[in-house]
């Protein structure tokens, strides 16, 4: 049997992806000019990400802007499984996110499944996913969230308000289908396997404690597309609307290997957010794979298209788009870690909010 060309599953994304064939495999929507028009419309600009076709695919965008039409506003889910130290991949639904927030007023309800981790990961122990979701917190603080309308969702902390939520999706879902959707076995533990319905309560949380049905978007990974799935299927079985999403392409790891760049493995693979400049540069000289990853850091589409056209033309050498690169990120790091540090006194504004 031929090996697979890629891989993508909420676990694991190898291999040169093709998100041409991923966009026919999931049955997600390409994001069309006619539904970034539609954005525009509302935003009367669109982010680097929407030109640049960082997000590529859609569920039902254009229903959840028919809703906004009609004055139902949407709010935005997206969230992290605190298990190691935040990569500049991660940030890139959470930065859109930000804008989104921005543009529509929305709130965001952020996901942090500290259970995720445990349960899926032999070694790791709830001292381990709590000192990492503190860790991760002032990420995504430092990115400029509005604390008046950010939520973070710990499970286990907010179990009380989740887990009857949890049991009713859970309910609605058989052990064949999670078998077939993850490629569990027998051997799985059974947390694992309960896990998907503890992340579609907080795609529906809001309407429950507001007593309405108000639409829901989650920009995400692709990777994670297989749990919004099964969500989608069964909310409105429980009387809620089915969450919209938007998806975003992986960031690649340094090396030009192929996949996404992991919060585990080779450390060479990934910048963290609190790497020095010292240690980007280092990255980036030594292992990175071609300067491409300045493209989300970047916004000037104009001095973007110059730098690739030198490039290709050969008037710009590797070492010096190398150097592009390592000073976009530092100049960003820079900033992001002095708003990460004022994070820690930030936090309890979006935990304690029930």
């Amino acid at each position: 049997m031929a090996k697979k060309e890629f891989t993508v599953t909420p676990y694991e994304a190898e291999g040169k992806i093709d998100y041409n064939k991923l966009i026919d495999e999931f049955g997600v929507e390409r994001l069309n000019d006619a539904v970034l028009q539609r954005i525009k419309k509302h935003t009367k600009e669109l982010h680097l990400f929407l030109r640049r076709k960082v997000f590529f695919a859609h569920r039902d965008i254009n229903w959840l802007l028919d809703q906004y039409e009609k004055g139902n506003k949407f709010f935005l889910y997206t969230g992290r499984a605190p298990s190691g130290p935040v990569h500049i991949g991660h940030l890139l639904p959470w930065i859109f996110c930000k804008w989104l927030q921005d543009k529509f007023g929305a709130e965001m309800w952020f996901q942090f499944p500290d259970e995720e981790k445990f349960l899926f990961k032999q070694d790791l122990t709830f001292e381990d996913t709590n000192k990492w979701m503190n860790e991760n917190m002032l990420d995504v603080i430092a990115l400029g969230f509005d604390p008046k309308k950010t939520r973070f969702i710990i499970d286990t902390k907010h179990a009380n308000i989740m887990y009857k939520e949890a049991c009713k999706v859970a309910k609605k879902i058989t052990f064949s289908t999670i078998k077939a959707s993850f490629g569990f076995t027998d051997s799985n533990n059974i947390g694992s396997i309960f896990y998907t319905s503890m992340q579609a309560v907080p795609a529906f949380l809001p309407s429950v404690l507001k007593g309405k049905n108000i639409p829901c978007l989650i920009p995400l990974g692709i990777d994670q597309d297989i749990h919004f799935r099964i969500s989608r299927d069964v909310m409105p079985k429980l009387g809620y609307y089915k969450p919209a999403i938007i998806h975003n392409v992986f960031l690649p790891p340094l090396t030009g290997i192929g996949g996404k760049m992991a919060a585990s493995g080779a450390n060479e693979s990934s910048i963290w957010t609190t790497d020095s400049e010292k240690d980007v540069e280092k990255k980036i000289k030594k292992y990175a794979f071609s300067g491409g990853r300045k493209m989300f850091f970047e916004p000037d589409d104009k001095k973007l298209q110059r730098i690739h056209n030198d490039y290709k033309s050969g008037k710009m050498l590797t070492s010096e788009l190398k150097e592009v690169l390592i000073e976009k990120i530092n100049s960003f790091l820079k900033e992001h870690q002095k708003k990460r540090e004022k994070a820690k006194s930030q936090v309890d504004k979006f935990v304690n909010w029930n």
